[in-house]
């Protein structure tokens, strides 16, 4: 979860009230956050000469992005103690009549599509609310946003620039402009290099460092006021005299894209002169559907029954009672006009994104009824039972454990080489799901095997005595255009053998064992085998087993195993035969890429094929 700083002296005079910290820990209970440190005490940053003031630092639920900064702390505080109504946010026309517009042009599809925004007059800034103002930009880049990949936020001194306004997509060579807090003029690859190396701003880069078309947005005079999601231009920025304040975002998800700018106008609107207003701008964008005004705070509104309520929570409330304890959470609720008593009307203002389904409303209910004051309520029935895969999996990790097989569990994740290279096989590039920007070389995709976790862990365990035997029954992740993610899950067993033999005929062991828990036969001369002519001994594998269900096994040729000391695995269910994995003694050359010196063999299954 988010923790939010803010000044202890300052939110108590916010609240109108002076608290303990043990009594503020428990108003902070009372409403679902968490007080995790209080620094009045502690050794605090001493900076220009003054010393920091206490801080407050609040724990904040990562769905509430209304509670991201001390403005919308001390608002729902003050709401949930009831000091104070819900606001109501008001759209306000400018006094020439005339809105601020943004045309978007078509080109910024291959980039960002999205755009909204908002103004907010007569905004009076102190040095406080100001610091708090930037930081809420960069909670909300961080949170909702996921690192500006999804929406980016601008602000701008209204009074330096011009509209009506454009956001286009042009060549990184063609905009040129005085980036924030910067004297040199620079253009699009001359901007990328500068902040390659820069700390902050480095690690947004990526996001459209290889586009052929850099989004930007142009005032009236063609004067860039940013470049998104990077950085604003120097001209327009924003200080304490800043009176009016444009902000634009951009994005690539409409729903956060929405969210995020009701979030910035909402939280800082108290700050305008006639507070709670702002000044809506339109955005044209005729291309993809999406002219509109911005921002939409029209409050959303859902009906909830009333026994619903009770029965989760275990009271008796009447509609009048729940309406009256759900005010205290920021919500405007009456009974229902279709039936009084069993339903109720919930209008949901901007500032509650979080609030989605009727269970949220519930959520709320607990909160404003009191957790500890809630009946203890004796559950004796429940829907719930455990996924049939997963109970698939907990056979077989038994089965492995009672053999003498240990369980290991790495990560998820591995380096490009560790998948393919090491293993001696060939990335087509349709296989693997590969991360955007990773951190470290040694996390790039996500695996599409159990192998390379099982030989990191031997090669980290190389000082145990050997043999050594080790399993896992997890996930791994192929990329499926098929799906609405692009990507599917698969479970996976996997074990290997380190020693100074091979091991074949135990992972051979290991296998039948694992089919006989999964009540698969293994296929011989009865179920499917027939003598090559002339010959009583050696057997060849017919194409198909056409008598009954169960399992077979097929030499194969594969540079990650021995020559001549691997096989696939084949079976048949219902009628149905597929390959489910392979096993067999591991090559040199993937033993020296993982730094092995003794033989390995290993076994992998894809376990999905027997639910």
């Amino acid at each position: 979860m988010p923790t939010i700083s803010v000044d202890k002296y300052d939110l108590y005079e916010a609240l109108g009230q002076k608290y303990t910290t043990p009594e503020f820990e428990e108003l902070c209970f009372e409403f679902g956050i968490e007080l995790d440190e209080d620094t009045e005490n502690e050794e605090r940053p001493i900076v220009d000469g003054v010393q920091e003031p206490p801080q407050l630092k609040i724990e904040i639920p990562a769905n509430r992005y209304d509670m991201l900064c001390f403005e919308g702390i001390a608002l729902m505080l003050n709401i949930f103690r009831g000091k104070q109504p819900t606001p109501n946010f008001r759209l306000v026309q400018p006094a020439s009549g005339d809105l601020h517009t943004i045309t978007v042009l078509e080109d910024t599809t291959k980039v960002r599509p999205l755009v909204g925004g908002a103004i907010l007059r007569n905004i009076k800034f102190t040095q406080k609310s100001y610091d708090s103002f930037i930081a809420l930009q960069d909670k909300l880049h961080a949170n909702l946003a996921r690192n500006r990949t999804l929406v980016a936020i601008g602000t701008h001194d209204l009074d330096t620039i011009k509209g009506p306004f454009t956001y286009e997509a042009r060549p990184p060579k063609d905009i040129s402009f005085v980036p924030l807090n910067q004297t040199k003029k620079m253009n699009g690859e001359e901007l990328m290099a500068f902040y390659e190396k820069d700390r902050h701003l480095g690690r947004y880069l990526h996001i459209i460092k290889d586009k052929p078309l850099y989004p930007v947005i142009y005032d009236a005079n063609r004067v860039v006021c940013s470049l998104p999601p990077i950085i604003n231009s120097d001209h327009s920025k924003i200080g304490l005299n800043t009176k009016n304040v444009f902000i634009e975002c951009t994005a690539t998800d409409k729903t956060k894209l929405e969210i995020v700018v009701n979030m910035m106008v909402t939280m800082f609107s108290v700050y305008a002169a006639e507070p709670f207003t702002v000044e809506p701008i339109k955005i044209i964008s005729d291309h993809n559907g999406q002219t509109r005004i911005s921002p939409n705070l029209t409050p959303r509104t859902t009906t909830v029954e009333v026994d619903y309520l009770n029965g989760c929570l275990g009271l008796s409330e009447s509609a009048e009672s729940i309406s009256k304890l759900l005010s205290k959470m920021a919500l405007a609720v009456k009974p229902s006009s279709e039936d009084p008593n069993s339903l109720i009307e919930v209008t949901i203002p901007p500032t509650r994104a979080d609030i989605l389904q009727k269970c949220d409303v519930m959520e709320d209910l607990g909160i404003a009824y009191g957790f500890n004051r809630l009946p203890r309520i004796s559950v004796t029935k429940t829907v719930g039972a455990p996924l049939s895969l997963n109970k698939l999996g907990d056979i077989v990790r038994l089965e492995c454990g009672m053999a003498g097989w240990s369980e290991v569990m790495p990560l998820i994740l591995c380096s490009h080489d560790e998948n393919f290279a090491w293993l001696n096989r060939k990335d087509d590039g349709k296989t693997a799901v590969r991360l955007a920007n990773p951190k470290t070389a040694e996390y790039q995709i996500v695996r599409t095997s159990l192998l390379p976790g099982l030989l990191k862990t031997i090669r980290e365990n190389k000082g145990h005595s050997v043999p050594i035997r080790v399993f896992e029954t997890s996930d791994v992740v192929f990329k499926d255009p098929t799906v609405e993610r692009k990507a599917r899950n698969e479970r996976h067993f996997a074990a290997a053998w380190y020693g100074k033999t091979s091991g074949f005929e135990e992972v051979h062991g290991l296998l039948d064992r694992v089919m006989a828990m999964l009540r698969q036969a293994f296929l011989t001369h009865d179920e499917g085998l027939t003598t090559a002519p002339g010959k009583q001994i050696d057997f060849e594998v017919t194409p198909t087993h056409n008598k009954r269900d169960g399992y077979w096994l097929e030499p194969v040729d594969e540079s990650t195993f021995f020559p001549g000391r691997a096989a696939a695995i084949h079976v048949r269910l219902g009628g149905k035969t597929a390959r489910i994995g392979e096993f067999g003694i591991l090559h040199p050359s993937v033993l020296e890429n993982f730094d092995l010196k003794y033989p390995v063999s290993t076994l992998e299954v894809n376990l999905e094929v027997f639910l």
